[in-house]
């Protein structure tokens, strides 16, 4: 006699159980399927901006025209490999000692939140800049000629990248100056010239304004954002030694 307070399961409710019994080690493993495959796109990722290509936000106005204020950039690791580093690259470098020579480090918590940006495309490291290669270790870099160009051991260069006319009215450079660069140092410069804080500005400081080629990050190989604005850097007529 069956127990109207206690009654059996029914062949449904078994069949209901079962299927929630079976329901629990699914959802398991597809919780467990997306937190691997996660954590792998983390290390892919991590792998790719160390190694390969990162991505920086440009914050300065210093690279205008060819770069402006807020764009995200791709900046290839490899650099500069075999070939050696290029006159006329667009570089990405760390400039404390050579560009900051009087600037503090900040706090480590204010370093950690400028890092912690980078990697999300917000902000960009301390003492990171992005600058134009005029010259490398032997050179001397001299402005300006009576054309109003910038010279190179003595040759002219045409720096179309500027977008305006070069003229000895209008030179490449209000600031005249004449540089030897030494061996592993290179000369760098902005595109707006008017707007840069560079190795012109800072001839007198601890290391001439000049950096090591070893405080290089990486060379600006395009823009991918904003999306509309997404572009390739052209090569400079200059690049070749």
């Amino acid at each position: 006699m069956k127990n109207p307070e206690n009654p059996e399961p029914s062949e449904s409710d078994s069949e209901t159980q079962g299927s929630r019994r079976l329901k629990r080690p699914h959802r398991v493993r597809l919780w467990a399927a997306v937190l691997v495959t996660a954590v792998l796109a983390v290390l892919v990722a991590t792998g790719l901006r160390l190694f390969v290509v990162d991505v920086y936000t440009v914050s300065q106005v210093s690279m205008a025209p060819t770069l402006a204020d807020s764009e995200r950039i791709l900046v290839e690791k490899s650099y500069p490999e075999d070939q050696g580093v290029q006159r006329g690259d667009v570089i990405v470098f760390d400039g404390e000692g050579s560009f900051t020579p009087y600037e503090g480090r900040g706090s480590t918590l204010e370093q950690l939140g400028a890092r912690v940006g980078h990697w999300f495309g917000l902000a960009t490291p301390p003492a990171t800049y992005v600058k134009r290669v005029l010259g490398t270790g032997g050179d001397t870099v001299t402005c300006c000629e009576d054309t109003g160009e910038l010279s190179v051991n003595g040759e002219p260069l045409a720096e179309p990248y500027l977008g305006r006319p070069i003229t000895s009215e209008n030179p490449a450079s209000a600031l005249g100056f004449e540089a030897e660069v030494p061996p592993g140092r290179l000369w760098v410069m902005g595109d707006n010239r008017e707007q840069s804080l560079d190795s012109r500005a800072l001839l007198g400081a601890p290391g001439g304004g000049m950096i090591s080629q070893d405080r290089i990050l990486g060379r600006v190989t395009g823009v991918f954002w904003p999306w509309d604005e997404r572009r390739e850097l052209p090569e400079a007529d200059h690049q070749q030694q």
